[in-house]
């Protein structure tokens, strides 16, 4: 079994038992709900959830520093925790906000995996400000000049959090972007 799918067979365990724990919390049952009340507090239910959301939140910030050093990648690092490198500066103007970017992109995930690129589905264009993309890539694209070529890398709390894109991006994951940004309209 490789690091991606311990990773998330470890996720899935996690999430297995928050919804144990939130089922016995929403009984419509009177009497099992008082029981429940009983048993569990507040205090008992919030502090295991914390002690494993610290614990993935800092799995998630190892992984990402041991990418970070393995590639020898010298990256910034935003209040958010977003990552972000310019690799090659461009000569156009900075991107605003209210700006429609277009953007030529490669996403992959921690692993290496490659799972969307323009390439195959096109170049991404969106209204920068408008929501409608990652938090976490319309953070990193203010940053940038048309021109720039760029890696972010995006935790998962600034890109698809806890559910993932249903489809190709698993919950919890943070994903490795390499862009460059085409035009600016």
């Amino acid at each position: 079994m490789n690091s991606l799918a311990r990773y998330h067979l470890s996720n899935t365990r996690i999430l297995f038992m928050l919804l144990i724990l939130f089922t016995l919390g929403c009984s419509n049952d009177p009497e099992a709900k008082q029981t429940t009340e009983k048993q569990i507090t507040d205090q008992e239910i919030r502090e295991p959830m914390e002690k494993v959301n610290r614990y993935l939140v800092r799995k998630e910030e190892d992984d990402i520093q041991d990418l970070v050093k393995r590639y020898g990648w010298e990256m910034q690092k935003s209040a958010t925790g977003l990552r972000y490198m310019v690799y090659k500066k461009g000569m156009g103007q900075a991107v605003k906000e209210g700006n429609l970017v277009s953007l030529a992109y490669e996403v992959k995930l921690l692993d290496g995996s490659t799972i969307y690129t323009s390439s195959s589905l096109g170049l991404k264009q969106f209204r920068v400000g408008k929501g409608g993309v990652e938090a976490g890539l319309e953070e990193g694209i203010l940053l940038l000049n048309e021109g720039d070529r760029a890696k972010f890398i995006i935790p998962s709390h600034l890109a698809f959090g806890l559910l993932g894109d249903g489809n190709k991006i698993p919950p919890r994951t943070s994903l490795v972007y390499d862009i460059e940004v085409v035009r600016i309209y």
